[in-house]
């Protein structure tokens, strides 16, 4: 029996985590923390979560952590305030009636509905996602955007769409915690939690997934490599040649080679090439689309083409990583922008 929102006040805001198998440990617990801090600040409990599962059992993350038996969301008695759905691998396995009839359900009674890492695919394939801005981690931003053109999916580390939110996971889903707690308590409070688990800075909703200015170790990238970057971006379908590229960019080719060596470690071309594959591979893994048709999307000449230099890059054929692509991490092979 669901309950309907009372409201935020006089009462714990009550939050429900549906975590499925191997979902990423590291989004929920850098979600739920700031809320347990804001608790011991405060000395109250303006916050309660509780943990729920698929079918009642324990639930295995994708680091092996495991969650022990928690309840069924059908059994769930609980009134909640807000729903976090934390999927990570294959979120298109999770299309079952009863769960999206229940998430239609909470959605009836006005319960926020957050999409945590690939949460927001869960939420788009029960129909709770169009008309809306949503986000999921860059590496299924492209596959999600081809499945679901209604949505306007965003590179934001996380979105704020009426009552839907949506988050790329990983660290960037302590930001999301910090800005509820802002918009529920005020700044004071979400600057104080930040401090206690010294957090230098708080992004905000508009702050993109991937900086084209700094790479995480502090490197800064020269504008002239960041528009030749986003330029690739922009070119997959149809790629550009690498003397288009700098023609483009107002280098020579030669300059071009040089600075993409120094702070990429590698060519033009095979950054390029790398980024195809890369959204080759997340379209195999992550949607229905034929080789045929991700071949072409991808920017190459032929299906054939596409399988030899697939192998080549991953070590096994379209088809077979199409599976295998689909299992935890621990047994499947990963691409890399920097691979050989």
């Amino acid at each position: 029996m669901l309950k309907k929102s009372d409201g935020f006040g006089k009462r714990p805001f009550r939050i429900g985590l549906l975590i499925f198998p191997a979902f990423n440990s590291l989004a929920v617990n850098a979600f739920i923390d700031p809320f347990r801090i804001a608790n011991y600040l405060q000395g109250n409990p303006n916050y309660k979560w509780d943990y729920l599962s698929l079918n009642g059992e324990e639930t295995t993350a994708s680091n092996g952590f495991t969650v022990a038996k928690c309840p069924a969301f059908y059994e769930f008695e609980g009134g909640l305030d807000c729903l976090v759905i934390n999927a990570s691998w294959t979120p298109e396995k999770f299309q079952e009636r009863p769960l999206q009839k229940w998430l239609r359900q909470l959605d009836d009674h006005h319960v926020q509905l957050i999409g945590l890492d690939t949460g927001a695919f869960v939420l788009a394939f029960a129909g709770l996602l169009e008309g809306y801005k949503a986000t999921v981690h860059y590496e299924h931003l492209a596959s999600f955007d081809e499945l679901f053109p209604d949505v306007h999916a965003e590179q934001s580390f996380f979105v704020i769409d009426r009552n839907r939110v949506s988050c790329s996971g990983g660290v960037a889903a302590t930001d999301l915690a910090l800005e509820l707690i802002r918009r529920h308590h005020g700044m004071t409070l979400a600057n104080s939690v930040a401090k206690y688990i010294f957090k230098s800075r708080i992004r905000g909703e508009n702050e993109q997934q991937l900086s084209t200015t700094e790479e995480p170790i502090g490197q800064e990238m020269p504008e002239i490599i960041q528009e030749a970057l986003l330029l690739i971006e922009q070119n997959v379908e149809k790629p550009l040649t690498i003397p288009e590229l700098a023609l483009k960019t107002g280098m020579s080719q030669r300059q071009l080679e040089r600075l993409f060596q120094k702070y990429l470690g590698v060519t033009p071309y095979r950054f390029y090439l790398n980024i195809r594959l890369h959204r080759a591979r997340a379209f195999l893994t992550q949607t229905e689309l034929s080789i045929s048709e991700i071949a072409v999307a991808c920017g190459f000449k032929s299906a054939e083409h596409f399988s030899r230099t697939y192998k080549k890059q991953f070590g096994l054929p379209p088809h077979q990583d199409r599976i295998a692509g689909r299992i935890p991490f621990e047994f499947r092979p990963f691409p890399s922008y920097l691979g050989n």
